[in-house]
């Protein structure tokens, strides 16, 4: 059996002579300096996500010479190459229309370009989700890398995260209480060094999830972006990566269907974003794996929120790390788990969790017998407003709020909402629903963390902390609130959420997984009729006009349909 070409004879140029091929390729890399005995090595490629509008990925190249040491200590030739980078703050219109660019991106240089494993550097929300959702499609071996959270800030004597505390502050400084200037000394530590946000925001959110998926090496997940625990984890990654290439274990040995519902407990257990049911259903896909809602609901009833952390606690990702990270999670979760999966240091979970260092005293992460939530963070809700699924993050709203019945206040899209949500004339109390609809993944587009809408001003200045809130839109993980999320199908594409208007009343009941529109069918039949399609101007050319066209809902992740290994329109075909 002939050996597949490895090293630089992989992928060759095409030249109609693979020799010439060979031959021109090294030419041409011997001008960086390597020498022949250094091309004969297995090759590892590390993806340069630095950006300097990207302060969350501020130590990648820390984390690069870390990585290329581990490659090279164990015999390998590490390369470098730049890729598209994310920061959440930083992409207009928002960060998720581009996540599946920086997909695309990923696959096709990983593709490209000679290498037989790769270093997968991530950390900003969306750019562990692209990477990972590359590395499915490629299927070559593939190990991640993230920077790390950042430590937290002080304001005098406030211990301050980005970016709940962002939120907490500046919906006091809408309700008058915290001044132009205080605020502004807020801002200043806030975010206090390299890293992603500091609680169990998306970013954390998609680093546990990875490490449960069995994507990274056991601890990655919590250590902060400025320990120096970060960097030998990253030259152990380096290390393995060059094993991984030999050994041939790919993406697709490691992020298995049961490896999808050890990431799903663990996105319970731990509080984590919303957004991570999203980004998983996107991986998934790519591998034809198809996450079921319900069955994330069953996970959920099953499994209490175990972390202590902000938004749905009190504290932060680096007292997750002294508490030992991930492993005491998944300690109190072992007996729910499948732990013969394989990982990517080349043991199954249960292997990396018995190699683990033993447990110690700490009152982060809680037993199942004291959680921090009782029931699922996270829950699934139908009905006639979402036909194929909402979601909401029970951990973090008002108890009160979960059974609420309550006037529709709506806004049409973004610019509607900014123009009229501190008006005082808006007609609203802190009963009803506040609406957003068109913020979807057509709608807006890219479907922005929209879904966290303000408090109208007039009520915040009575001190109205939460109503409910729904919309087709996102909300990050940093945030908090009765806020319903993801409804599906979009009102850009004609869903329910369409067709509400204001003074109409919804239910929500979260015990009872619903979310309903208590308007009868005859009168939503003629508002049906009458509805047109909002307009994209601008969507004549370019990566709009592929998002526009390919673009899936949430439930399929907000992938591009060609992406998927079994596209939705050939299923329906």
């Amino acid at each position: 059996m002939t050996r597949p070409p490895s090293g630089m004879r992989k992928g060759l140029a095409n030249y109609g002579d693979s020799g010439f091929s060979l031959f021109l390729r090294k030419a041409f890399i011997k001008a960086m300096g390597y020498t022949d005995d250094a091309l004969d090595r297995p090759i590892v490629g590390i993806t340069d996500t630095f950006s300097g509008y990207n302060a969350c990925h501020r130590s990648v190249p820390e984390l690069i010479e870390a990585i290329k040491r581990g490659v090279m200590l164990a015999g390998g030739l590490p390369v470098p190459f730049p890729i598209v980078s994310i920061h959440e703050a930083f992409s207009h219109p928002t960060s998720m229309f581009l996540r599946n660019l920086m997909a695309m991106d990923a696959e096709e240089m990983i593709r490209a370009q000679p290498m037989d494993s790769v270093v997968l550097i991530g950390g900003c929300d969306k750019t562990v989700p692209a990477l990972l959702m590359a590395a499915a499609s490629v299927d070559r071996p593939a190990i991640l890398e993230v920077t790390g959270p950042m430590i937290t800030g002080s304001y005098r004597g406030d211990r301050l995260g980005a970016c709940t505390d962002c939120r907490r502050f500046w919906a006091m400084h809408r309700a008058g209480e915290v001044g132009e200037a205080e605020i502004d000394a807020i801002g200043d530590k806030l975010a206090p060094g390299p890293g992603t946000c500091m609680v169990m925001g998306t970013a954390s959110t998609m680093a546990l999830t990875a490490e449960a998926l069995g994507m990274m090496l056991p601890g990655g997940g919590a250590t902060p972006a400025v320990n120096a625990d970060r960097l030998r984890h990253a030259e152990v990654t380096g290390a393995r990566a060059v094993a991984l290439a030999i050994e041939g274990l790919k993406p697709s040995d490691i992020m298995t269907a049961d490896a999808f519902d050890n990431a799903l407990r663990v996105l319970q257990a731990i509080g984590g974003s919303t957004n991570g049911l999203v980004h998983l259903a996107a991986i998934a896909g790519r591998l034809g794996i198809d996450l079921d809602y319900d069955a994330f609901n069953r996970i959920g009833a099953e499994t209490p929120v175990l972390v202590d952390l902000k938004p749905s606690g009190r504290g932060y990702m680096e007292d997750l790390d002294k508490a030992g990270g991930l492993a005491p999670v998944l300690r109190e979760l072992a007996p729910m788990l499948a732990t013969d999966c394989r990982t990517a240091s080349g043991r199954t979970l249960g292997e990396d969790l018995a190699a683990a260092a033993p447990p110690w005293p700490q009152d982060v992460v809680r037993p199942l017998t004291d959680p921090v939530y009782p029931h699922s963070g996270m829950r699934v809700l139908n009905g006639n407003l979402a036909p194929n699924g909402a979601l909401i993050k029970q951990a973090a709203a008002t108890p009160a709020l979960l059974k609420h019945t309550g006037r529709a206040v709506v806004f049409s899209d973004l610019a509607d909402l900014a123009a009229r949500i501190d008006a005082p004339d808006l007609d609203v109390t802190a009963d009803d629903v506040l609406v957003l609809r068109n913020a979807g993944p057509k709608g807006a587009p890219g479907m922005p963390e929209a879904g966290y809408i303000p408090i109208p001003k007039k009520l915040a200045a009575d001190g109205v902390k939460d109503m409910v809130r729904i919309s087709d839109a996102r909300m990050s993980g940093t945030a908090f609130g009765t806020i319903v999320l993801h409804i599906s199908p979009e009102a850009a594409i004609g869903g329910p959420l369409a067709l509400v208007e204001d003074g109409d009343r919804i239910a929500l009941d979260a015990d009872a997984g619903t979310i309903e529109l208590l308007v009868d069918e005859s009168i939503l039949a003629d508002r049906r009729a009458a509805w047109r399609p909002p307009a994209h101007p601008e969507s004549e050319r370019g990566y709009l006009r592929l998002y526009l066209d390919q673009v899936l809902q949430a439930e399929d992740g907000c992938d591009f349909d060609f992406l998927r290994k079994v596209p939705r329109r050939e299923r329906i075909t």
